[in-house]
């Protein structure tokens, strides 16, 4: 069995010769057991099936047919999933009742992810790729992995992981923009590869609107726990506070929040600090935006999502009182998308909060204006539709 800190290795034959490859997967995807060369006379029905089978295909041909038996896959996947659908209509086995169907919804996207993630990529130590009409990813690949090693080994990761780096790399250099941070071309966060972008502008545009506590009048301190992009913590600068610290325990977050502060021209009035939830000092006003859903994340990037047994969620609250200022207040940010999952209750939210010494002055709501709050063809409607994103005012009780 191979050590946890050992470098994953996958490996496959041609011929009777035997090759190695470094495994490398942000999803954390298990080293494929299977590995069979494929090309461009493989169809896309036999590399569905195969596939299914748990067989990995590693590329030997032009680039951009892979890209195309790619989407074929999705198509298959996809079709596949609205038969599933229809047959569990048909039979009465569709109504099923949360928690249990929000289970069903995400093994079925993990099952979806390893299909999808079954065609596989060389890349030579330098991260080119040996293959016909290949594009030069280095600066991408570089950004997401680190310096390439001159003299390492040969990598291979899914054709699917390999996108979502290079996509993450043009999204950096695009940026996203957040008008609560004023007008563009100077509102512009740029995410980093495995940190979370602020696409949902309804928890940014709360903490534009809330009103500021009055203790912030006289040193206008405060702290953004978790920080990610740091897009919380430029809002707060925005709104005039001057002492603010941003935290996060993510070395990739860190360096992300640090760029954008700087890009903002917010160096002086915003200090990121590496720091397990709160700096040692105190604060006017501590806002946090956890993840929202219970759940065991399957990636780094799903840690922006997925809160296991609510433990960030849990220690903000526990924390927070001995981290205000006399006067201050806490922002908790949070969906209760998992009330409507039967994840969480409100009673189990509330009753943390009195546990913590803190009580609720005050909430605001805002209703989501994501695509999948308006998509009845998603499998989680029922409840996105639903959902209400708060903004929730504590103080030391």
């Amino acid at each position: 069995m191979q050590a946890a800190n050992e470098t994953p290795v996958i490996q496959w034959s041609k011929g009777d010769e035997t090759f190695n490859a470094r495994w490398v997967s942000e999803r954390h995807l298990a080293v494929p057991g299977k590995v069979v060369l494929a090309d461009d006379t493989l169809t896309a029905d036999m590399a569905y099936r195969m596939a299914c089978e748990g067989t990995a295909l590693l590329w030997q041909s032009d680039f951009q047919n892979a890209r195309q038996l790619m989407q074929a896959l999705v198509r298959r996947v996809d079709k596949n999933a609205e038969h599933k659908r229809e047959k569990a209509a048909k039979s009465g086995k569709a109504d099923v009742a949360y928690p249990q169907k929000f289970h069903l919804y995400r093994q079925a996207q993990a099952q979806r992810a390893r299909i999808l993630g079954s065609i596989l990529i060389p890349f030579n130590a330098d991260y080119s790729i040996p293959l016909r009409r290949a594009p030069d990813v280095l600066a991408a690949c570089t950004e997401a992995w680190g310096e390439p090693q001159a003299d390492g080994p040969m990598i291979v990761t899914s054709l699917r992981e390999m996108m979502g780096v290079v996509g993450a790399y043009e999204w950096r250099k695009k940026g996203v923009e957040v008008s609560a941070l004023g007008d563009p071309p100077s509102n512009r966060i740029h995410p980093y590869y495995g940190v979370f972008s602020p696409v949902r502008g309804e928890y940014v545009d709360l903490v534009l609107k809330a009103p500021l506590p009055k203790a912030c009048e006289v040193n206008g301190s405060a702290v953004d726990v978790g920080t990610g992009t740091g897009v919380l913590a430029a809002v707060l600068a925005q709104r005039w506070l001057s002492n603010i610290v941003a935290t996060d325990n993510d070395p990739r977050a860190l360096e992300c929040a640090r760029f954008n502060i700087q890009n903002l021209g917010m160096g002086k009035q915003i200090k990121v600090l590496e720091a397990d939830l709160f700096p040692e000092s105190k604060a006017d006003l501590v806002v946090c935006n956890p993840p929202w859903l219970p759940g065991k994340p399957t990636s780094p990037i799903e840690r922006a999502i997925y809160d296991e047994n609510s433990g960030m969620l849990k220690a903000f609250l526990a924390g927070l009182a001995a981290h205000l200022n006399a006067g201050g207040e806490g922002w908790l940010i949070l969906s209760d998308l998992a009330e409507h999952l039967n994840l969480r209750t409100r009673e189990e939210l509330l009753g943390w909060i009195e546990a913590a010494g803190l009580k609720v002055t005050g909430r605001l709501d805002a209703k989501p204006k994501h695509g999948k709050a308006f998509d009845n063809t998603d499998g989680l409607f029922d409840a996105r539709c639903k959902e209400m994103t708060s903004l929730w005012r504590l103080v030391a009780a």
